[in-house]
């Protein structure tokens, strides 16, 4: 006697035989097929969804959404503020885009340019190099804090009067920045004024006219 199982008559049950061992283990095969592709199918849409759910439960809280913030009091062109800012925004960014004080303005937003001069506690310094929390209880004066109502400061009026700007872009911090000069007695002679001055750029290449404003400025200021 054989003890080799007895084989299928049918030619297409015979080829589902020989594959697969019997028509029920082929059913079986396709079923288990089915099911694994489903899973694949399926799996990274289940994944990317707890990704995505746990990177938002790790998430620190977005800047600005009232969370992580500190407490500033600045007291700006005179007037006093109490802000709650991001601690990472610099003195540039709070006075243009929080109190709207756009004359200081942003040129490289590297130090670089000196057109975001201001004054603190009387003292120049480049306003996007530091943070706004840095300044807390100081005393900032920016261009739109120099005039005495509708009399210029003697800076502002000497620059209109010997043209010490053309497209005016770099203008309040030059200004700014010629006003501390004559505050630190460093405008003895044209190459003290260059030297003092040389940390604002002016792209116009007004230079003789920046330094005749200043001595102008000198005896008045």
């Amino acid at each position: 006697m054989s003890d080799e199982p007895d084989l299928p008559a049918g030619g297409s049950d015979l080829d589902d035989f020989l594959i697969f061992g019997s028509p029920e283990t082929r059913r079986k095969f396709l079923k288990r097929v089915a099911g694994t592709g489903a899973a694949l199918a399926i799996g990274p849409s289940l994944l990317g969804s707890t990704s995505r759910a746990a990177d938002q439960t790790s998430s620190p809280p977005a800047a600005g959404g009232g969370e992580a913030t500190v407490s500033v009091k600045l007291k700006i062109n005179g007037k006093d503020y109490a802000l709650d800012v991001d601690p990472r925004a610099t003195l540039l960014d709070t006075l243009r885009e929080r109190l709207h004080l756009t004359g200081s303005k942003k040129g490289c937003d590297h130090g670089q340019c000196g057109a975001c001069t201001v004054l603190a506690d009387g003292r120049r310094i480049n306003s996007c190099l530091t943070l706004a929390l840095m300044h807390d209880g100081q005393e900032i004066t920016t261009v739109e804090g120099l005039a005495n109502g509708d009399q210029l400061h003697p800076v502002q009026a000497a620059f209109i009067e010997h043209d010490g700007f053309q497209c005016g872009y770099c203008t309040p911090g030059q200004i700014c920045s010629a006003v501390a000069l004559l505050k630190e007695n460093h405008a003895n002679s044209d190459d003290e004024i260059r030297e003092f001055m040389s940390g604002n750029l002016c792209r116009c290449g007004a230079y003789p006219n920046i330094v005749d404003a200043i001595k102008e400025a000198k005896g008045k200021a």
